[in-house]
């Protein structure tokens, strides 16, 4: 039975074009083709990403954390009332009114004192400044070392200045050892962050990172069975360029360097409406729909590829939407950065009802983990 399930899976209409079959990607001649035993190499790197990692916080973002005056607030802890913890945990972090009253209640608390102890518990399940400034730095690292890692890969290559030679020679395309090590190190690096969602900041959106994170590696492992790797490359630089530039934002934000922030998160915008709406979609789609139709009839793992592409299209526009709202209140109404997840004061200030914070949801999908949250289903191929 399981070689049967196997023979559907590795069956060659679903993967290659054509009449070709696994035969004809067999090393030889001097030509090596990408193989799926190729991936196991992902998990060594990931390991070693994960060690860099550990360095690079302790000996170049903790030190920068002091240089720069980055404290963690003190907190005040959450008196202890098993009833609110079981609330807390099991419905809502945030009670409605409704149930502010019916929790005053049963504890015999006053509303006032329910709501200082939620904000307050809310707080403690917050990470610290400093945690969230070293993660980001080590982000912002990765991804600058990797789109300029990229552009030394491809600035050479004939298919990034003429599109129709990503699809020359399709699939038999031999794997050059930049391509290579390029796509071992982006896969290492979402493995590691698999690896590390335990220990990571834990955000509003961990559901949504969990799935980023796997749909990320299911395309990067999908291109590189079929041998997509030309065009898998052009579209991991493309994502790469504006993921410095929001990283770097959030680590001057933290820093307080908030002009410094807000300038640097509106040339993100800037890069990212150009690469995202226009490079993406008019380039890399266009080039991924039509010019292999020119070689071959369509087969499975076409229309695989460019759905996943469209579906990551239309997170890019909703994300453009929710990026353009941001930079129109940075510039005409000058309002405090609310990108990051802010702690609440502990303190005792009169209670707003039916208080909703406007911006929450865009500092969930834009700066919680921009490149997390639905980047989510983001699909990094």
């Amino acid at each position: 039975m399981l070689q049967t399930v196997g023979e559907w899976i590795w069956w060659d209409r679903l993967w290659l074009p054509g009449n070709l079959s696994w035969s004809a990607l067999e090393d030889k001649e001097g030509r090596v083709y990408a193989k799926v035993s190729h991936l196991y190499a992902s998990l060594p790197c990931a390991l070693c990403l994960l060690v860099v990692r550990y360095l690079f916080e302790r000996y170049f973002a903790t030190p920068l954390a002091n240089l720069w005056g980055i404290r963690d607030k003190i907190r005040l802890p959450a008196e202890q009332n098993p009833i609110l913890e079981k609330y807390f945990c099991s419905q809502t972090r945030v009670p409605p009114q409704a149930d502010v009253w019916s929790l005053c209640k049963k504890t015999g608390w006053p509303e006032r004192r329910v709501q200082v102890w939620f904000r307050r518990r809310r707080n403690q399940e917050r990470p610290g400044l400093r945690k969230r400034f070293s993660e980001a730095s080590w982000r912002c690292a990765f991804y600058l070392f990797a789109f300029f890692g990229g552009i030394l890969a491809l600035y050479d290559k004939p298919w990034v200045y003429n599109l129709r030679e990503v699809w020359a020679g399709f699939p038999k395309q031999s794997l050059l050892p930049s391509q290579y090590w390029y796509y071992m190190l982006e896969m290492g690096f979402y493995l590691s962050l698999v690896f590390s969602l335990t220990f990571d900041v834990k955000r509003k959106d961990f559901k949504e990172q969990v799935i980023h994170h796997m749909a990320t590696l299911t395309l990067l492992s999908f291109s590189w069975i079929s041998n997509f790797v030309r065009i898998g490359t052009l579209v991991m630089v493309v994502h790469d360029s504006s993921d410095i530039l929001l990283e770097g934002a959030k680590v001057f934000n933290y820093a307080t360097w908030h002009q410094t922030a807000n300038g640097i998160f509106v040339v993100f915008a800037v890069v990212f409406m150009v690469t995202r709406l226009i490079i993406f979609p008019f380039w890399l789609i266009h080039c991924t729909w039509v010019y292999p139709l020119e070689l071959y009839p369509a087969f499975f793992g076409y229309y695989f590829f460019n759905v996943m592409l469209l579906v990551l299209q239309l997170l890019h526009l909703y994300w453009a939407a929710l990026i353009l709202r941001m930079v129109y209140k940075f510039i005409f109404t000058q309002v405090g950065d609310d990108r990051s997840d802010k702690e609440e004061d502990d303190s005792d200030p009169p209670i707003e009802r039916n208080h909703k914070p406007k911006t929450e949801k865009d500092v969930q999908l834009i700066c919680g983990h921009f490149s997390s949250s639905l980047w989510i289903t983001t699909v990094r191929v």
